[in-house]
């Protein structure tokens, strides 16, 4: 890992954290066992600089949903460089993407587009609060870097009080702490904000009864569809669980790894944005809108069933390792196929980190996976791919089930590297 560490070093000079997204940088992988950077990516692999390819299941944190340089998605943006960028004016495919969405996607009626997730999710929550009149907000899941949200987090530095004061949280799938919540707002509730599915699948009935709690309460209902937003159908989560949302934010997979997300909802609600102020210079950037509309059009029904068909696969598989070694108390696998989510219980107080997790990306990375507990199904990946995965993962949870014969000790004493760091942590 030479390169690697060449680079970094570099980059302790010039970057702040190394890198530029926190999930990315060397305290999120194995320093001297992870790549460090990659040089380039192709269907489901990634090329690390130091020489040695993997498959890749992270998949650029969820955006790349039909494969690395996928050539329809290369074909769009190569055709739209020769005609522009951005311009002066919008561009006709601006109206061309909307109307994709809105033919998708459940109580859809306009859109407005950005470039990040945490874009859309807070132009969600500005234009919440315009419309109710009302300041606070209630969220569960994880929404961005912007002041509202990110004010719930241990990564708060830098927010001011008075903001963090009109944000506060309630508990996934337990519709009690939204009561609670929704009480101890006092009838100031502007907007009900969560992801509809992740780590966890709703329970049924959970989020017919946010909605209904949250309408009863005179705010709206925000579903943070940035990762499961064109991932888990055509119409995301809501037409995955039969439920419509107020306004909806999409990202990630919708545009196969160019940046652009969108909000989207009804016209008597959207239409507030020609007040409520949510414009960037790059909101209509013709590469990225033409990027979605070769993505969306890929996105067919045979699309969604090998993306729902490898996901099982590999969930089937992770769960049989899990019983073999007896591990369920320490490792679960939840979320909808297209999306999984390894959860890994760390033994006792692991005030030297993630050692349980560090363990399992590190045997993995051993065997040519890369793992930061997602595995995000795009169409490129093959057969061979799930079973070299599926292989890897067997292979690395008997590595954990021997070191938990000896507690957090006996984990840590097969690591070579030191663990991975909590992603959100105190930082005062």
């Amino acid at each position: 890992m030479s390169e690697s560490e060449r680079l970094l070093a570099r980059a302790e000079r010039l970057v702040p954290a190394w890198t530029q997204t926190l999930s990315k940088n060397p305290t999120q992988w194995l320093r001297g066992i992870a790549p460090a950077y990659v040089t380039r990516a192709e269907g489901a692999h990634v090329f690390g600089v130091d020489g040695r390819e993997y498959i890749d299941f992270p998949m650029a944190l969820g955006p790349v949903i039909l494969g690395h340089t996928d050539p329809r998605v290369t074909a769009a943006i190569e055709r739209q460089l020769r005609d522009g960028i951005t311009y002066t004016l919008p561009h006709p495919s601006e109206l061309d993407v909307a109307q994709r969405i809105v033919d998708r996607v459940p109580g859809a009626e306009m859109v407005r587009f950005g470039k990040t997730g945490s874009d859309a999710t807070s132009a969600a929550v500005r234009l919440a609060r315009a419309v109710t009149g009302r300041d606070h907000v209630l969220a569960a899941g994880y929404h961005g870097w912007h002041d509202w949200y990110v004010a719930t987090t241990t990564r708060d530095l830098g927010v001011p009080r008075a903001v963090a004061e009109l944000t506060g949280t309630f508990t996934y799938n337990d519709l009690a702490s939204l009561d609670a919540a929704l009480a101890a707002q006092g009838g100031d509730t502007a907007a009900v904000v969560l992801e509809p599915s992740g780590a966890e699948r709703p329970a049924p009935g959970f989020l017919e009864g946010v909605i209904e709690r949250a309408h009863a309460a005179g705010a709206l209902v925000v579903f943070d569809e940035v990762i499961t937003g064109f991932r888990l159908g055509p119409g995301g989560a809501q037409e995955r669980y039969g439920v419509t949302a107020d306004l909806v934010a999409f990202g990630k997979a919708l545009g196969n790894g160019m940046p652009i997300s969108a909000l989207a909802g009804r016209a008597e609600l959207m239409e507030l944005l020609a007040e409520v102020f949510f414009s960037g210079t790059h909101g209509g950037e013709a590469l990225s809108l033409a990027a979605a509309g070769a993505t969306l059009d890929a996105l067919d029904d045979a699309a969604y069933a090998q993306l729902y068909d490898m996901g099982e696969t590999l969930r089937a598989a992770v769960l049989a390792s899990i019983k073999t070694y007896n591990l369920s108390d320490w490792v679960t696998i939840d979320g909808e196929a297209p999306r999984t989510l390894v959860a890994i219980r760390e033994p006792g107080d692991p005030v030297d980190g993630l050692v349980a997790k560090s363990l399992v990306q590190q045997e993995l990375l051993r065997r040519g996976v890369l793992f930061n507990t997602n595995n995000f199904i795009c169409l490129a990946h093959s057969d061979e791919d799930i079973a070299t995965a599926a292989a890897a993962y067997d292979a690395a949870l008997a590595r954990l089930a021997d070191g938990l014969t000896d507690g957090a000790g006996g984990v840590r004493a097969l690591l070579e590297a030191e663990p991975l760091a909590p992603a959100f942590r105190p930082v005062r």
